[in-house]
């Protein structure tokens, strides 16, 4: 993990007490989500925990909340895993870990995705709705095979690859993420997809919670989100039988498509952005390429 920054929280009267987010807390960490029924393994927070900065809430030396955010480039950042244990909501514990975390952000204009539940609270700290996102999942049970366009094809990634995957997301997201990609890449499977040599897609597969997750997918645009499709499409037809997650910014055609493909949206949560107004990121970073799964809500 990067170096998380001082907390400036005066010193409570009871037991209970915020400090930076350690490796040691990773355990815990998962034990509080498991307790809320988030499917995370313990691997799962250890690739976010040595990818991100954050604080815990600690009552009599037991970790009972977390808080971590991710910096990218200059001026952007994101935030995620937010949880206070059941047993201690109410107190204002999860409202006491956001600031925190926004006090070691600063000004960097910063987003996250909000459940029904949590916008409320992200709205009072200056958050405002820029998009939504659908959580798509489930078994897959004989899927669906995708046309290639003419002249393209699909292939494993390689290492040589690299550089050119992290500029087409960077691209496709407006983030500077280069070290949090690397670290994906180099756990997860990539494919890309070519054109007359070129790479103009790609897409990535990780192990993550009751399966699999696919994401990031960007690709340059075409006619109906074809190569999109193909670059999800690719893993499907590998992981018949098994638990595949991917989260879908809405806007693309691919919805019913994923049905039919067996994977149901579960779940759709609003993103939120603070320090920029909303109107400004509503839409795509680039009218060419774009991004058509994230790493994680969290990671964007």
């Amino acid at each position: 993990m990067k170096e998380a920054c001082v907390l400036n929280i005066p010193p409570s009267k009871t037991d209970l007490g915020y400090r930076a987010f350690t490796l040691p807390d990773i355990a815990a960490a998962h034990g509080l989500s498991k307790a809320l029924g988030w499917p995370y393994r313990l691997e799962d927070w250890q690739f976010s925990a040595e990818t991100a900065t954050g604080f815990v809430a600690e009552e009599n030396g037991v970790v009972i909340g977390t808080a971590l955010y991710w910096r990218f480039g200059a001026d952007r950042a994101s935030l995620g895993h937010v949880i206070v244990s059941s047993e201690h909501q109410g107190r204002g514990i999860g409202r006491t870990l956001m600031e925190a975390v926004l006090e070691a952000l600063g000004p960097r204009i910063t987003f996250l995705h909000a459940t029904p539940a949590g916008q409320p609270l992200y709205e009072k700290l200056g958050f405002s709705v820029c998009g939504s996102l659908g959580q798509y999942q489930g078994h897959v049970d004989k899927p669906l095979s995708v046309a290639l366009l003419d002249g393209e094809q699909l292939r494993p990634g390689t290492a040589m690859d690299f550089p050119r995957l992290i500029e087409l997301v960077r691209r496709a997201s407006g983030l500077e993420r280069d070290a949090l990609l690397s670290a994906l890449l180099e756990c997860g499977e990539s494919v890309v997809l070519e054109r007359n040599g070129e790479i103009v897609g790609c897409s990535v597969l990780r192990r993550f919670g009751r399966g699999y997750v696919i994401g990031p997918v960007v690709a340059i645009r075409s006619r109906d989100d074809a190569r999109a499709r193909a670059l999800i499409g690719y893993w499907l037809t590998r992981r018949e039988g098994d638990f595949v997650r991917i989260d879908v910014p809405v806007g693309t055609s691919l919805t019913d498509w994923l049905g039919s493909q067996g994977l149901k949206c579960v779940d759709v949560c609003s993103k939120m952005v603070r320090n920029a107004p909303a109107a400004t990121h509503r839409g795509v970073p680039d009218p060419l390429c774009r991004l058509y799964s994230l790493i994680s809500q969290a990671m964007l």
